[in-house]
Order: C-alpha cells, then sequence, then structure tokens
C-alpha cells in the first residue's frame, strides 16, 4: 500500500494555527486539584479535555461524481493522451455502475455506524494487517530542539526532566485537565478566558456547535489514550493494539539492555524527580555488555515471523516480562553515543542500531549521549496530531518547569532494589531468529540513505508578502527538482489531517497537478520562452489550486481515502476487484515517488522517515519563517544528494522570479 505514509500534522492542511486553547490563568477546583499538587499536572484546564468530543461532526464521505473528478484532475498530469482517455472510461464506467452501488452501500453503512469514521475501521485493518516490518516501512521520527538552556542538555538531567514532564501529561490527560485541542480561526474571539468560561457550561453534545459559532474548531482527540501504556502486538495475519493503563512503570533500554522502574506510586502520584533521577543515574552506572541476542531486533522482522517469535518466546517462560514491555507507560531510550550531525540524528532517531529501541511500543523517546532528543513513534494507533501536541507539551514543560537542575543529587534510594533488569529466555530457535532479525535489519539499513539542506534565502515571511502559499511553493520546488533530476511528473503524496471530525484520520493531497507540471516545465526547459511576469503568474496558479486541494482534503473531501474505503467494502463483500483499481495509472498514482510531510513547532528541530516505495524519496520538509528546511531520505534506486541539490536550485530560481529578476536557463 503505497499511500501508507501518514506521518505529521500538515501545517499546510488547513489546521494551520491549530494549538490547545491557551492555559488558564484562574486556577480551578474540578475535581479536587490544588496548587499543592500542581507539580503533577502540566496546567489546569477549565474546559474538560473531552468536551468536545461527543458533538464533533462526522468525517464526511465524498459524492461519487466529485471523488472521479478528483481522481481524473490528479492523474491528468501522470498520462499521456492516450492513457488518460482510457482511465477516464474505467473511471466514467466505475462511477455509473459498481462505483455507485459500492458508494450506496459504503453510505448506508456508514449511517449504522454514527460512533465512529467511515475511514476509521479499514485504516486500522490497513496498517495492522500489512505484514511488512515497521521499522522505515511505518515509524516516522521527530527530533527536539535543544533545550535553551545549555547545561540542560546534559543526558541525565535532561532525561529525568522530559520523563516528568510526560508523566505529568499523562495525568493531567487522565484527569481531563488537558486543554482540549482547538483550530482557532479568529483567536481574538475563541482564544479567550471569556469564551472558556462560557463554552464549559455548554453541554458536551452541543459544545462544537458553541465553539463553531466563533469560528473554532475542536479536533478529534480519540487517539491521545494509545499514547501511554502501549503497544502493537505482532499476530499472525493481523497485529493488535495493546493497553494496559494500570500499568505504573517506565521500560528503558540502554545499550540492549531492559530495565523497568515504577513512575507512578501507590496513591497515583508520579515519583519523585529525584528518585527517577536516581534510578536512570543507575542504570547509566551499568555497565553490563550488551546481550549476545538483543531482543529489540525482533519488532524490527517481518509481522509473521515476529508473531512466531513471540509464540516461542511466551513459551519459553517470558510472558511475564514481555507484559512488562507491553504495558510500560512509554520506552525511554539512553544512548551511549553523541551525535556527529544532523544525517546522524536522522539515521540515529529513525531507525538506531537496532538493539537500543522497541518499534512496536506506541513512541520510543531517544536521549543521546550529549542530550539530543526525539520521539520515534508506531503509526498504527494514531497520527501526527497527538504526538506534535504531547512533544510541544513536554518540551515547554520540561525547558520552563524542569523538575531537576543540573546541580540537583539524586535521591539517596535504593535503585537496585526499584530498578528490575528484565532477563529473557531464549532457546535456540529464538537466538537463530534473533541472528536472522539481525542479519535482515543491517542489511536493509544499509541500503538507506538520508541528508538534508537548509534553503536560507527566505522563508514563510517572503513568500506572504508575495501572497503565495509558502507549503505550494514547498511542493513546487519538489516537483520541479524531480523534472529537473528525472524528466518527468511522477505521483506526490502530501499527508493532511481530517482531525477536525470525529476520528477523523488523513486525507492525501495531491501536489502535481496540470498547473505545476505547466509552471515547472516552463522554469526547467524554457525558462527564456516566458517573462518574469508570466512565471510570476504560473506560481500563482499553482498556489491557488494547492490551497484549494488541501482546504478540500482537511474538510474530508479529498478522493483517495473514499476510494481505498469503496475497494476495500469490495473486497469484503467478495466482489471481484472493479475495473478501475486495475488500471495500470491507478497502481502508478498510488505508487508515490514523491512522499511528503510537513510541520512547524517551536518544540520540533526536524522529522524524517523513509521511502514509501523502493525507487521513491521520503521528503519531510518545515517552512520556517526566514529558511526552508528538508530532510530527505532514498533507497539505491534515487539519488538524495542531487535530489537535494535540485531543490535548491528550484527555490532558488522560485524565489528569484518571485523578486521580480530573470533566471537563466
Amino acid at each position: 500500500m503505497a499511500t501508507r505514509r501518514l506521518l505529521l500534522l500538515s501545517p499546510a492542511s488547513g489546521l494551520r494555527g491549530t494549538k490547545a486553547l491557551g492555559t488558564p490563568a484562574v486556577p480551578g477546583l474540578r475535581r479536587g486539584y490544588s496548587s499543592a499538587d500542581s507539580s503533577q499536572y502540566l496546567h489546569r484546564s477549565i474546559v474538560p479535555t473531552m468536551h468536545f468530543q461527543k458533538s464533533l461532526p462526522r468525517l464526511p464521505i465524498p459524492k461519487l461524481e466529485d471523488t472521479v473528478r478528483r481522481y481524473l484532475n490528479a492523474q491528468k498530469p501522470l498520462l499521456d493522451d492516450d492513457q488518460f482517455r482510457k482511465t477516464e472510461e474505467l473511471a466514467c464506467s466505475f462511477e455509473h455502475g459498481i462505483g455507485r452501488k459500492l458508494h450506496e452501500q459504503l453510505v448506508a453503512q456508514d449511517k449504522q455506524n454514527k460512533r465512529t469514521s467511515y475511514i476509521s475501521g479499514p485504516w486500522f485493518d490497513m496498517y495492522l494487517s500489512s505484514r511488512e516490518s515497521v521499522v522505515l516501512n511505518f515509524n516516522p521520527f521527530m527530533s527536539f530542539n535543544p533545550d535553551p538552556k545549555t547545561e540542560y542538555n546534559d543526558q541525565l538531567t535532561r532525561a529525568t526532566n522530559m520523563t516528568v514532564s510526560a508523566m505529568r501529561f499523562l495525568k493531567t490527560l487522565r484527569a481531563g485537565y488537558l486543554e482540549p485541542e482547538v483550530f482557532h480561526l479568529n483567536p481574538v474571539k475563541s482564544d479567550t478566558q471569556t469564551f472558556r468560561r462560557l463554552i464549559r457550561f455548554v453541554p458536551s453534545s452541543l459544545s462544537w456547535f458553541g465553539a463553531y459559532m466563533v469560528n473554532a474548531y475542536p479536533l478529534d482527540m480519540s487517539q491521545y489514550f494509545r499514547l501511554f501504556n502501549s503497544t502493537r502486538l505482532p499476530k499472525l495475519s493481523r497485529d493488535e493494539l495493546f493497553t494496559d493503563e494500570k500499568a505504573k512503570h517506565l521500560l528503558v533500554l540502554r545499550n540492549g539492555n531492559f530495565y523497568v522502574f515504577d513512575v507512578i506510586d501507590r496513591d497515583g502520584n508520579i515519583v519523585k524527580p529525584s528518585e527517577i533521577q536516581a534510578h536512570l543515574k543507575y542504570i547509566l552506572s551499568d555497565n553490563s555488555a550488551a546481550p549476545a541476542f538483543p531482543l529489540a531486533y525482533l519488532p524490527s522482522e517481518n509481522r509473521d515471523i515476529w508473531a512466531l517469535l513471540r509464540q516461542k518466546l511466551l513459551e519459553n517462560g517470558n510472558e511475564e516480562v514481555l507484559q512488562k514491555v507491553d504495558s510500560a507507560v512509554f520506552c525511554l531510550c539512553l544512548d551511549d553515543f553523541p551525535i556527529k550531525d544532523l544525517v546522524h540524528l536522522s539515521h540515529t532517531m529513525l531507525h538506531g542500531d537496532g538493539i537500543n529501541r522497541w518499534y512496536d511500543k506506541s513512541f520510543n523517546l531517544i536521549l543521546t549521549k550529549d542530550g539530543n532528543a526525539a520521539i520515534h513513534f508506531e503509526h498504527s494507533w494514531g497520527d501526527g496530531v497527538a504526538v506534535l501536541r504531547f512533544q510541544n507539551e513536554v518540551f515547554k514543560d520540561s525547558t520552563q518547569k524542569p523538575a531537576v537542575t543540573p546541580q540537583s543529587q539524586p535521591a539517596a534510594v535504593d535503585s537496585s532494589s526499584a530498578v528490575q533488569k528484565l532477563s529473557f529466555k531464549l532457546n535456540d530457535a529464538l537466538k537463530a531468529g534473533i541472528t536472522k532479525a539481525k542479519q535482515n535489519f543491517d542489511a536493509t539499513m544499509e541500503t538507506l540513505t538520508l541528508d538534508f539542506i537548509q534553503f536560507k534565502k527566505g522563508g514563510k515571511e517572503f513568500l506572504k508578502q508575495k501572497k503565495v502559499s509558502p507549503d505550494a511553493v514547498a511542493q513546487l520546488s519538489f516537483q520541479m527538482a524531480f523534472l529537473r533530476q528525472y524528466g518527468q511528473t511522477v505521483a506526490t503524496y502530501e499527508s493532511c489531517s481530517t482531525a477536525a471530525f470525529k476520528h477523523g484520520r488523513t486525507e492525501t493531497i495531491r501536489p502535481a497537478s496540470i498547473y505545476t507540471k505547466k509552471c515547472t516545465e516552463a522554469f526547467v526547459r524554457q525558462p527564456s520562452k516566458h517573462t518574469t511576469e508570466e512565471l510570476q503568474q504560473m506560481i500563482a496558479e499553482c498556489s491557488k489550486y494547492h490551497g484549494q486541494l488541501t482546504k478540500e482534503a482537511a474538510m474530508g473531501q479529498g478522493f483517495d481515502r473514499h476510494l481505498f474505503s469503496l475497494r476495500y467494502l469490495a473486497a469484503s463483500k467478495g466482489i471481484p476487484l472493479p475495473d478501475v483499481y486495475q488500471d495500470q495509472a491507478y497502481a502508478q498514482l498510488n505508487h508515490n515517488i514523491l512522499s511528503t510531510s510537513t510541520l512547524s513547532s517551536p518544540a520540533v528541530n526536524m522529522g524524517g522517515f523513509a521511502p514509501v516505495v523502493p525507487d521513491g524519496f521520503g521528503v519531510a520538509y518545515g517552512v520556517h519563517d526566514d529558511w526552508i528546511g528538508c530532510n530527505t531520505s532514498s533507497y539505491p534506486a534515487r539519488n538524495v544528494h542531487e535530489f537535494l541539490q535540485c531543490v535548491h536550485k528550484s527555490l532558488e530560481d522560485i524565489f528569484h522570479v518571485l523578486e521580480g529578476k530573470h533566471i537563466n536557463s
């Protein structure tokens, strides 16, 4: 499934400016909250966390004729006239034949199932039924910016502070104190104490409408509970998501060794920061060698192979230790080396060496020797909205209200009895399985190349002055770069959140259009034939159309998820695969050579993911106020270094033209 990369909430997704309702200044008294236990929480929202959830609008199913029209628009730049005619015939036949019947069944099914969205079940299924390794194929990373106070980037200090802040997030979420996630179109009216004080008295069944009246759009928060105590369990044919909210321990990995200790005490409070610091110091001082057969390689395997090996682990007396791994609040990975540069950072956070991650955990919080930090997350349970909110809150809390300082002394506690080192019983079959998993892991990672550029000649501010969409310009530069390097326009995927709807997941923006094709060909092949004004006009057309696609996708009016659901429905009812899906053009469109995703946050340094197809690029990018960053991956079929040089050249040309200057061919 080439459309599987659903990385991060795109600022282009129509949710730009999304943030939590600001933290209230007035302390409240709901559910016994007092200043005495404020160290247990990030903040105390006067609007309950899930206040809007009940009344969120449902994800719309687009009209079939709109889906077919949008599908054909996306195919136009990729096909010649004869190919397009054939695809158009198949699409029209689908629209008036089997597609119509499937669409009616999907609508009827959706009406019977109002508690969720039409995409939720099929999307979980797509992820959990995939047998590919989660490493590179699904799991992305987002790295934190350094703590502004340099001395706080010490590994032990930062690991302690981030762990405490993560636990504060957990407690705030579970107590219902976490500010609801809301997209404010008019913050002057909605991002205010007055609005909060009023909206909290509106019943949950109507609260969304109250927010809508002041142009505020609450977002779905149904995925948040899976952030903690959650793991993807390998099963034959289809994996399962497991969550155990009763567990109170943290899983720590260091040098391939597994440790657990409680981070919540018997009364449900966070263990004292000085004690957490003492336990982490104890783990960091353990000089044990890496295990001869590191268990952490197993979750990097093909899912069926891992499922069979897990069964062997259970049969061999490892049920109790696996239960501790699966139910842990989250996985903290302490790496024993510093980061050399941004490419090394990307490799470390995206896949690492295979021994010091638990790839099936909902997320791994990774801290290197020099305090570089990142979140590496498993993707089936949720999308970037929940993870990015968590990351923003942890960064803000750990830097502004650190639980320990570099001068803090760890508590005088007996960590040797509080910290349990897990030991796994391995037989020959398991040892052979780990050895094979290591060989596969090493061989795969050797094929991955990562590189990045920072375009420093301008960013969001300049582009907004020129009245063009920053995201559209970034996407145009990727189209232009690929044309420059390989001489063609190819299928492109940009992730867009549909979190404005109940149980929304993502929709696809299709950045390759007839407008980008015309514009890129003018820039790359014949710039001298066009005036600067004509080139500016082409950029404006690309921007306008990209804005329309973005808005449609964010409102659940793309075509990819609809077509996917109709195909899924046909398969579930034993209906033969309709001809439109057997068309080579459909396969080509879903073979996403350019898989792209963007994010921008004060907490995030960079993000990254692997290509979704062997001959593709994985393009993680951010358009900042005065620069544009692009972190890209490829396998041997493509040259990522050359591609990024072409992106840089394309951005230079676009900025040149927007400044009113001529470009040379």
